[in-house]
Parts: structure tokens; C-alpha cells; sequence
């Protein structure tokens, strides 16, 4: 764990050491993770905001010889199977998974609760809000899937929110990630994406405590 949180907030770091150690195979690599973050429903915390903010600043960088373009193609074609492959696991396996001896350890079932309360309020647009909330993204697909929602309606929406997304996020580190402040204080800036991505969870949450009381 200790790994993943100085990997996370000195992600810019460790991306120029992939990218010096790995070269064009860094694409696959970043693919991989984002992937993942979605794909695998027990793997929640692993960097997307940021990742992508870091990928797109290094691919500003001429000396690093990435290309923006792939990256934005890429990403986005990680977030949008990542998500459907998700959806088809909670179709398959629904709520067996998470009552799993084994599997079930890895599952934050708090968590897998607010996106079934999320998914429940918010509707189909949730698919698309989703995925700019950590730990909600990885969730939401599986709760639309073991939820039976029409796997047609689902990929629109989550075309939407992935596309959006990844153009957010790649778009910000490109134009903005080799500011030279912004370089100083990459650490700081890493952890405004996460508090800013946190927000509409909180703000969720304050409002079911609202209802609650």
C-alpha cells in the first residue's frame, strides 16, 4: 500500500522511469492500469485522474517521444472495455461475487453499497458521473450489471462519461502539466485532482446523512 501511495503522488516520477525503462511499451502498460482500475472489481484504488494527467504532460514533452493521440485513443478504448467487462461480471455473477470467502475480502462493500445508492438515484446519467468519481467508477458498471440494466443504454452512457473524461483529464495535462509551477508542485497538484474527483462523492454521501436525520 505504501508502494501504491508514493506511486500515486509522485506519479510523474515514476511514469519517466517506465517510459526511460520500457519505451513505446509504456502505452500497453498505461492501458493496462486503467483497464484494471475498472475491470477488476477488487482493484478500486488504483490511479486513473491522475495517471492520465501525468501520461498527457509527459506527452507534451518532446524528449519522451509519446504521442497525445495514441494516448487519448488508448485510454479511453481501457476505460470503456474496462467498464463492460465489469458490467458483464456483475451480470454473470451479481451479488455472488461479493458474498465470496475469498474474493468477497476484497470488495468494500460500504463502498459497493453507495454506488447501488448513487445508481439508484441518479439513473442512467450515473453511468456517465461515474467515471469521474474514484472508487464509484469501479463499482457502478458491476451494480448496473448484476442490476440487469440493458447492456445497449449502458454503453451509451458510459461512452459518454469515458470520452469525456479521458479528453478532460489528457486535455489538462497536456496544455497545463509542463507549466514549470506545476512541475514544482506536481505532489500538490496530484492531490487536487483526488480532492476535486472526491467532492461529488462527499457531497452524495452528506446528502443521504441529510435525508437520514
Amino acid at each position: 500500500m505504501s508502494f501504491l501511495i508514493d506511486f500515486v503522488l509522485h506519479i510523474d516520477a515514476h511514469l519517466i522511469s517506465i517510459v526511460n525503462t520500457f519505451g513505446d511499451w509504456t502505452y500497453l502498460i498505461l492501458f493496462a492500469i486503467i483497464f484494471v482500475e475498472t475491470g477488476a472489481v477488487i482493484l478500486p484504488f488504483l490511479p486513473g485522474d491522475s495517471l492520465l494527467f501525468a501520461a498527457a504532460a509527459l506527452s507534451a514533452n518532446s524528449m519522451y517521444h509519446l504521442n497525445i493521440w495514441i494516448f487519448v485513443f488508448l485510454l479511453f478504448f481501457a476505460a470503456v472495455l474496462g467498464d463492460s467487462t465489469n458490467f458483464f461480471i456483475g451480470r454473470a455473477v451479481g451479488n455472488a461475487l461479493t458474498e465470496h470467502h475469498i474474493f468477497g475480502k476484497f470488495i468494500n462493500k460500504q463502498k459497493m453499497a453507495e454506488s447501488k445508492e448513487f445508481f439508484d438515484h441518479y439513473g442512467s446519467i450515473s453511468i456517465a458521473f461515474a467515471r469521474y468519481m474514484p472508487i464509484i467508477r469501479t463499482f457502478a458498471p458491476f451494480v448496473a450489471g448484476g442490476s440487469n440494466f440493458r447492456y445497449q443504454k449502458f454503453i451509451i452512457f458510459d461512452i459518454l462519461g469515458s470520452s469525456t473524461w479521458v479528453s478532460l483529464c489528457c486535455g489538462a495535462g497536456y496544455f497545463f502539466g509542463n507549466f514549470p509551477v506545476v512541475k514544482q508542485h506536481f505532489s500538490v497538484i496530484v492531490i487536487g485532482i483526488i480532492l476535486i474527483s472526491l467532492i461529488p462523492i462527499l457531497v452524495s454521501f452528506l446528502k443521504t446523512r441529510k435525508k437520514a436525520v
